[in-house]
């Protein structure tokens, strides 16, 4: 298999390119390999599809973060539409169609050449908006991942006519604007000569139908405001902030158009327990002065149940210990976080006369008098800090 080329070298742009300039810049490439410029050449075909896939990636904000970061691994692309190998003609012409300067790409394209019904869309209503709604994680949720079922108000398909905005399927008729095609062609003028393009029909707004009697449930519309009860699957490793999307979850459109999607932004539940770092965890950890000095086991508070931590005689507040493996699932299953434990020295504030005369006594001890010399090969809190970060 080929090695897929850098986005940014397929459109030529560098990788500051803002959206002006990579719009311009895939306009050009998509343009010079245009299947009506290249027949019957699969190179060019190939070349087009590649263009498509580098500025769907690039003009997106987070898909583009996700690709500046982990490369074509980060976007995932390649199934479906997307990657070359998924993006269909009637993909490309069908989601760029403003790129194209159509209304889907059929009929007459950018060049006035005819193109065969290439890339044209199924005419339909009007579009239904997108949904924005929030979902709150516990940390346990987001290292194994959640199911949730919430509702969701918004515009649902009229139930009466099933979305078409008709009294019944004798009052739905063709179009007389457009014959039934959803689009009419307009011709324009201009320094290159006559351009040719295609456009949604201002009779029927692109459905090709026109309606004789209206649906008394939805007024014509075909979707009425209801509620509907979604099941989200949330993948493991998300974080504050991610935006997930679900298709055609969002507002039911207009005149059986498309409904819109659902965008679902994510939201971390502040833990009681643990604070975290990119997919690593934090916790504290209070030690009492003599289990500090004499060595202990404890057990230790995890995302996934209990583990045996055992400190060695000696060990000094501040010191931290790395459960490997404890942490948070990368989103795109690149290894595995760790928890950091973090030792605290528990200092009681109410104590005992005894346990008052025992501490005096202790303090007299010339072992409990700190000693630069016996510190020794002692690392200090800069040292810690090297070993858990990883610093030089």
């Amino acid at each position: 298999m080929a090695q897929k080329r850098d986005y940014y070298e397929v459109l030529g742009v560098d990788r500051n390119v803002d959206k002006a300039q990579l719009k311009k810049a895939y306009r050009k490439v998509a343009m010079k390999y245009h299947p009506d410029r290249n027949p019957d050449n699969p190179e060019a075909e190939e070349k087009f599809k590649e263009a498509a896939e580098a500025y769907e990636v690039l003009n997106d904000d987070q898909k583009r973060a996700a690709y500046d970061r982990y490369g074509h691994a980060g976007v995932n692309q390649g199934a479906g539409p997307g990657g070359a190998g998924g993006f269909s003609m009637e993909d490309i012409f069908s989601q760029f169609s403003d790129i194209f300067g159509g209304g889907g790409g059929g009929g007459f394209d950018f060049f006035g050449q005819q193109q065969g019904g290439r890339g044209r869309r199924a005419a339909g209503g009007q579009k239904g908006s997108n949904l924005r709604i929030r979902v709150g994680l516990t940390l346990e949720e987001i290292a194994k991942g959640a199911k949730k079922k919430i509702k969701v108000k918004k515009y649902v398909n009229c139930q009466s006519c099933g979305g078409s905005g008709a009294k019944d399927s004798s009052s739905i008729k063709t179009c007389s604007g457009c014959n039934g095609s959803g689009y009419v062609r307009k011709v324009q003028n201009t320094f290159l000569g006559q351009m040719q393009t295609t456009v949604a029909c201002p009779q029927c707004n692109g459905s090709g139908k026109s309606i004789t009697s209206k649906c008394t449930s939805c007024k014509g519309e075909g979707r009425t405001y209801g509620e509907e009860t979604l099941e989200l699957e949330i993948p493991a490793g998300v974080s504050e902030g991610m935006q997930l999307s679900m298709s055609g979850k969002g507002n039911s459109g207009m005149n059986g158009g498309p409904a819109g999607d659902l965008l679902i932004n994510i939201q971390e539940k502040e833990h009681e327990l643990f604070a975290r770092d990119g997919n690593n965890i934090h916790y504290e950890l209070d030690v009492n002065f003599a289990d500090l000095v004499l060595g202990t086991a404890v057990e230790v508070p995890t995302l996934t149940g209990k583990v045996k931590v055992t400190l060695p005689a000696g060990t000094e507040g501040g010191k931290v210990f790395r459960l490997r493996g404890k942490g948070l699932p990368s989103l795109r299953g690149y290894g595995q976080g760790d928890q950091l434990i973090h030792v605290k020295v528990w200092v009681p504030q109410n104590i005992s006369s005894e346990e008052r005369r025992a501490l005096e006594k202790m303090r007299d001890s010339k072992n409990f008098i700190p000693n630069a010399k016996e510190k020794g090969g002692r690392k200090g809190f800069l040292d810690r800090l090297r070993d858990v970060f990883g610093g030089n």
